[in-house]
């Protein structure tokens, strides 16, 4: 009976909005004091996150962490980095940024969200805050936060879309504290928040992949389960997290896109292809795991008479001429997803890149690259492996997988990874153990592996993923001293060069291990030592006769296998290895894969949250 109008009375400290085109009724929190100061006494403590993608890095706009910490001095902000050397900018903005390169990124250099949430949670805060570098926030921002803050009495997460300009037309004076024309003018916050309604009615765009959330009581997860390893700003996780804080019900949802001004600058020219890899991969894990294909309606956060009011996005705003003036014009930008493939077939992921092409991009300045080669079985094992790599800050790592699901496995961990189409087809690697008909075969994809990189013009090091490094050994790997046995040439770890004698050498070895009914371990010290070790010089050379080639032997102190020294009955085998300076270990002369894994776990030579999907 309320007709069409819409009426709003104070009760008792709540606002009783009634809404009667579908008979809504809705209670919502009053705003005793809508004028909420920035910098009281009673103002949250803020983080801002951001990642840098490594190809954007250069492009980074100042303005928008600018805009960030001019809101209160309450704000710091964290900028995820795959390179903690920018001193440019903590030297521009103080102790107020703060640079952290602890999250996983791709090969590529995109972050991976659920690394970035998971490194929220070390940080002292009231107030999380996760945003596009790219986007200028204006105060209006912190007033919505403290709204939710002050009157919410639940857990909440708050979101909200920018909108898309091609370039700010203003500056930041020499105080930091205002905005001016560049003829000098200084330009009010009316102003601003005018411009960017006047943009977004005129093109009616915001990106989803801009979006920006907010929650409260950061120790408390956003929803329930595990967030996949979604790439960052690659499409369908912001929807995918609304969706899951929803069907939790932890939280309180709501969309504040209206009530905050926020811009997004030059976002057209950073536009991808949502076709690409990328957005395929996010595509995937976002149909594989969670609720995308439910539907929901989010509350509203909208502003009317300076006074904030929570209102359900329901059928009953369809008709805007049925809703008050103030409403109307709150109502004007509305919160934008980017779109959520749910029933549509999706194209299998796969990278664009072979080896060929792979190669230059991970190889370092002297064309090496650190090889690996792995099956299923072995997947939590080689992502240690990877993640220690990255931890000793060696990026140039390559992986050659042995089947298709190691391949998508790889991909999804943000791996330069290429498949090896004849690699041995049937094996079961959980039976692969030493000595087995299995690890013959697959050993011998190894040295193939080696000889294709080496007639490309780049030197290998190849580490099996049992190989746990303490240190880089790249800079040192011409320390050779100490033992030379028959046949105990192993190839689990190597350094070839790619010249003529190598190639020629490592052609023999891989001819000789395909006639073989062994390993390929033994047509190593056969073809490049000879038979019995008729070619050995000293102790610690051979010399492949054909060749001149000299194979150099490394000192067993510094890179022990599994037998050396009883290192692993140690009870601290980390500090063994510190003690004796290794640069490696290798986690052999044990028999089963599921062995290996227990003693490399036990001992914390372990670098993999298996269950998280992320490095530790």
């Amino acid at each position: 009976g309320l007709g069409a109008g819409l009426i709003s009375v104070w009760l008792s400290g709540f606002l009783l909005i009634a809404l009667s085109f579908y008979g809504t009724l809705l209670l919502s929190p009053s705003l005793h004091n809508p004028s909420f100061s920035s910098d009281s006494s009673t103002s949250p403590r803020i983080t801002i996150f951001t990642a840098l993608h490594s190809s954007s890095s250069s492009s980074f706009d100042s303005q928008a962490i600018h805009s960030w910490l001019a809101l209160s001095s309450q704000v710091k902000v964290v900028l995820f980095t795959q390179h903690n050397n920018n001193s440019s900018l903590t030297d521009t903005f103080g102790s107020r940024l703060l640079l952290d390169s602890t999250v996983d990124f791709t090969f590529l250099g995109t972050p991976f969200l659920h690394s970035m949430l998971a490194r929220t949670e070390a940080y002292a805060s009231d107030i999380a805050v996760l945003i596009d570098p790219h986007t200028l926030l204006l105060p209006d921002f912190i007033s919505a936060l403290n709204y939710a803050d002050h009157e919410l009495d639940r857990d909440w997460l708050l979101v909200s879309s920018s909108v898309n300009i091609p370039r700010f037309p203003f500056h930041w004076d020499q105080t930091g504290r205002f905005w001016r024309q560049y003829n000098g003018k200084r330009v009010r916050f009316g102003e601003l928040q005018k411009m960017i309604s006047l943009r977004s009615l005129k093109s009616n765009s915001s990106e989803g992949s801009n979006m920006i959330m907010a929650w409260n009581n950061v120790d408390s997860p956003l929803h329930c389960g595990v967030l996949p390893p979604f790439l960052y700003q690659r499409g369908t996780h912001n929807q995918w997290i609304i969706n899951e804080a929803l069907s939790c019900k932890r939280r309180f949802v709501f969309d504040a896109t209206s009530t905050i001004s926020s811009v997004s600058i030059g976002n057209a020219e950073r536009k991808y292809d949502t076709r690409s890899w990328e957005y395929i991969g996010n595509s995937h894990l976002g149909k594989l795991y969670g609720s995308l294909s439910k539907s929901y309606a989010l509350p509203k956060l909208l502003k009317c008479n300076k006074r904030y009011i929570l209102v359900t996005a329901s059928d009953g705003f369809r008709t805007r001429e049925k809703i008050s003036a103030c409403i109307s014009r709150s109502k004007s930008r509305i919160l934008k997803l980017d779109p959520v493939q749910k029933d549509q077939a999706l194209p299998p992921l796969k990278l664009p890149y072979d080896l060929e092409s792979l190669l230059p991009l991970v190889a370092d300045k002297n064309r090496t690259v650190v090889l690996s080669v792995a099956g299923f079985s072995y997947k939590d094992m080689l992502m240690s492996w990877v993640c220690r790599a990255r931890r000793l800050a060696v990026p140039n790592f390559l992986v050659c997988a042995l089947d298709d699901e190691t391949y998508q496995f790889a991909i999804f961990q943000g791996l330069p990874v290429f498949f090896d189409p004849y690699a041995p087809k049937n094996i079961s690697f959980n039976d692969c153990h030493f000595g087995s008909k299995c690890f013959q075969r697959v050993t011998k994809v190894k040295s193939r592996t080696v000889l294709r990189i080496l007639k490309m013009g780049y030197n290998v090091l190849l580490s099996d993923v049992d190989v746990y490094w303490f240190r880089n050994p790249l800079p040192l790997l011409h320390s050779f001293v100490p033992i030379n046995r028959p046949r105990r040439l192993n190839s689990g770890f190597y350094f070839a060069r790619s010249d003529e004698p190598t190639i020629v050498a490592m052609e023999k070895v891989v001819k000789h291990a395909a006639t073989s009914g062994l390993s390929e371990q033994p047509s190593f010290y056969d073809t490049l030592c000879g038979e019995g070790g008729v070619h050995r010089v000293g102790n610690d050379r051979c010399v492949e006769p054909e060749t001149n080639l000299s194979v150099h032997f490394l000192d067993r102190d510094l890179f022990p296998n599994g037998a050396y020294g009883d290192i692993w009955l140690k009870e601290d085998v980390r500090g063994e290895c510190e003690k004796k300076h290794c640069y490696v270990l290798h986690n052999n002369w044990i028999s089963g894969r599921l062995k290996k894994l227990e003693r490399q776990m036990m001992k914390g030579l372990w670098d993999y949250d298996a269950s998280m999907r992320m490095c530790v």
